[in-house]
């Protein structure tokens, strides 16, 4: 019998937000019935904002795969793209008051969702199904796990042993052929054989996931540009990303300046160019 918090119980037996939404503006799916656990997130999103309006969840799954799902869908209503593009599978697991270790895959496949509901969103509203994305490595032919689900995991949850692999993905939790893999790839993670992009590597800014994406400019503008704005009590986030087109509002002492425009241009537009992608283009959103 697996442990679950209050938190698990109530949104498992009470699960928040259960359905689909007609006419989705982005959809996710990720998992399959064959391997045991599947989930479809639709979400429907204000694109005058940006902001989440709605979102609902349907699951094959486990009470943790429903709960994690539940809450999923409350943490994202109401708030910008930008705002969930970084949920983490931990922060999910999290909000529930924890989940067993060997549950763990549950919150990983609500993450994968929210990351393919966005991507259809920002790709025009097609659909967008992990299992079937092509060129893809998989490393557990038992349950569809590929090399690059493995890594994230991996990296995102400090993972150190095969048997933390399988608790997160599932991943050697069937006929355990791929176990010698998955410790290769914990081997390599180890040995730093597998590290960050290249500089150069980061450039080709347009065949990034809008995760990455979001990811990639908000680290380089907490770190290189918002120190700067901050002396003089300004500040700036990320609003929205189009191809190569980032979209971003000034606040605080910056959101009246009339140099406004200029920041815009020689300072952040200049960072981004300099760290990621000399293509970049920055417009001030009101």
């Amino acid at each position: 019998m697996w442990d679950y918090t209050e938190k698990v119980k109530e949104h498992f037996l009470h699960p928040k937000n259960v359905g689909e939404i007609k006419n989705a503006d982005g959809t996710g799916q990720v998992g399959s019935l064959v391997c045991g656990d599947a989930l479809k997130l639709t979400i429907k999103v204000d694109k005058k904002t940006n902001t989440i309006l709605d979102a609902k969840f349907k699951t094959f799954g486990c009470a943790s795969a429903i709960a994690s799902s539940s809450i999923l869908t409350e943490l994202v209503k109401g708030k910008k793209i930008t705002a969930v593009a970084h949920l983490t599978n931990k922060e999910i697991a999290k909000e529930l008051g924890g989940l067993p270790e060997e549950k763990m895959h549950c919150s990983v496949m609500g993450m994968e969702a929210l990351e393919a509901a966005i991507k259809s969103y920002q790709q025009g509203g097609k659909p967008i199904i992990i299992e079937e994305e092509v060129g893809a490595k998989i490393i557990c032919q038992c349950f569809g796990v590929t090399e690059e689900a493995i890594l994230k995991a991996i990296h995102v949850n400090n993972l150190k042993t095969v048997e933390d692999v399988t608790h997160f993905t599932k991943a050697g939790g069937a006929c355990g052929k791929c176990k010698p893999d998955i410790q290769k790839i914990l081997d390599k993670v180890n040995s730093c054989e597998i590290s960050e992009p290249k500089k150069e590597d980061k450039i080709n800014f347009s065949k990034l996931t809008m995760v990455q994406k979001i990811k990639l400019i908000e680290k380089v503008l907490n770190e290189d540009v918002l120190p700067k704005l901050n002396i003089d009590r300004g500040s700036a986030e990320l609003i929205d990303i189009d191809g190569n087109k980032v979209k971003i509002r000034m606040l605080g002492a910056c959101s009246g300046c009339v140099n406004s425009g200029n920041t815009i241009k020689n300072l952040i537009e200049k960072v981004l160019q300099e760290k990621i992608n000399k293509n970049i283009k920055v417009e001030q959103v009101k």
